[in-house]
């Protein structure tokens, strides 16, 4: 018996799709659901009501073996940045960034926009995350802020900081024929003020926070929880440049793509754990210690492992892709790249970023071409949002599940929070393209 999709064709795929992932981002969004459950079940009977029946197992197979790499780098990374944080590498950072901040929530917000800019620098999102929320979360705990501002914070930055070697921008330019540069240079004005808006944001996040916080004594809670963590019986004072020597050859390791980041983050656990707990005994309690945290947050990555095999492999982000295409109707053609911007970052919780790319964007760009139009234009207008400022919350992306994981905050909490200003930096950004004319 062929498959119930296969049968009725492409529409019904698409339909399918369109509600597979309305009920899963339901289901997230009013934490009615563990987002565990929700990736597995979700799909599952999408791909069995399409007629898929025991082939479903194979797409959870593929789904789980593309997300396993990052799974293993997530638990490695967990541990090796717990065991650092417990070591007391980052109390020095801490007490600087307190000592700059001087109490104040709103150095703190803008301090880590900037420090994920630049650790983005490298184009993996991943990486910055890994860096940027481990290294801020102690401050943000010892200050009583909100850790949803921090995973907001952080995803503003890496978001808006598309460059040439990042994934969008590379599969914009493959899918199109376009030079990369051509597509991206004259997007620096555009980005530049993406990224002035921010900052901004981030101040005004630190301002609220700092508004909440008013009626406690920050400056009190900071000093005395800070001296509580650095006088604790796991500090390792004598070892901080060791540990620091170690934390930047496993971070330079991962940016420069030299060996797996899994494996540099193993290596890199090993050597920690070595070095500041010497015994077994300690060794296995430093384990035991931050293990929890990074098995929950690994059953979330191996779920959506699921989620995205049974999407690819059902052919329902495929059809999902060559259905909005074709609906788009003629008299809105010279319209496509504004349109396109403006809905280029909600877009991201529909289409992984292949599908997009490589499925979607050249019927537009040719749609476009067809009333005048330069295709360049509609790459320039994807990458407004497209899994650049979409990607921090999109279910399509593991990034979205490790910045969660990261901050300790709900998948749906982090949605709910951060959603509404990634999409103001992607319109804030549209409007600067349009102003200087650049579709």
């Amino acid at each position: 018996m062929r498959p119930y999709g296969h049968c009725k064709g492409d529409g019904i795929l698409a339909i399918v799709g369109v509600l597979t992932i309305l009920v899963l981002l339901a289901s997230i969004l009013s934490s009615r659901v563990n987002p565990v459950v929700a990736l597995v079940v979700v799909p599952i009977l999408a791909a069995l009501a399409l007629g898929f029946g025991l082939e479903t197992s194979r797409f959870v197979g593929e789904g789980i073996a593309k997300i396993a790499p990052i799974a293993v780098m997530f638990v490695f990374a967990i541990l090796f940045f717990g065991v650092m944080t417990d070591a007391g590498m980052l109390d020095p950072l801490i007490s600087r960034i307190v000592r700059v901040a001087n109490g104040k929530p709103v150095w703190i917000t803008t301090g880590t926009a900037l420090l994920a800019l630049l650790i983005h620098l490298d184009g993996s999102g991943a990486v910055c995350f890994l860096v940027t929320i481990p290294a801020m979360r102690p401050l943000y705990d010892q200050m009583g802020m909100d850790r949803r501002v921090l995973a907001c914070t952080a995803s503003m930055a890496a978001g808006v900081n598309f460059l040439p070697w990042t994934g969008p921008t590379i599969r914009a330019s493959a899918a199109l024929q376009i030079p990369v540069s051509d597509i991206f240079m004259p997007m620096i004005p555009v980005q530049i003020v993406g990224l002035a808006f921010v900052f901004a944001a981030s101040w005004y996040l630190g301002y609220r926070e700092q508004m909440r916080l008013s009626r406690v004594a920050a400056d009190d809670i900071v000093g005395r929880e800070f001296v509580a963590q650095t006088k604790s019986e796991l500090s390792r004072p004598r070892l901080l440049w060791p540990n620091v020597a170690i934390t930047l050859a496993v971070m330079g390791t991962v940016i420069s793509g030299v060996v797996e980041p899994m494996i540099a983050f193993m290596c890199g656990t090993a050597a920690a754990l070595m070095l500041n707990y010497p015994s077994a005994a300690s060794q296995q309690k430093r384990i035991e210690a931050h293990g929890r945290s990074a098995i929950l947050m690994t059953s979330i990555l191996f779920a959506a492992g699921v989620f995205i095999g049974i999407m690819n492999g059902t052919g329902m982000i495929q059809a999902m892709a060559s259905g909005a295409a074709a609906q788009f109707p003629p008299w809105a053609a010279a319209h496509i790249p504004t349109t396109l911007a403006v809905l280029a970052m909600p877009l991201s919780l529909l289409f992984d970023p292949d599908s997009f790319y490589f499925g979607v964007l050249p019927v537009l760009a040719q749609l476009h071409a067809q009333f005048g139009g330069a295709p360049i234009e509609v790459a320039q207008a994807a990458l407004l949002g497209q899994m650049t400022t979409g990607f921090p919350v999109s279910p399509l992306t593991p990034a979205t599940f490790l910045v969660a994981g990261l901050a300790g905050i709900e998948l749906g909490a982090h949605q709910r929070f951060s959603i509404p200003y990634l999409f103001a930096a992607s319109l804030v950004m549209t409007v600067a393209a349009l102003v200087i004319g650049l579709f």
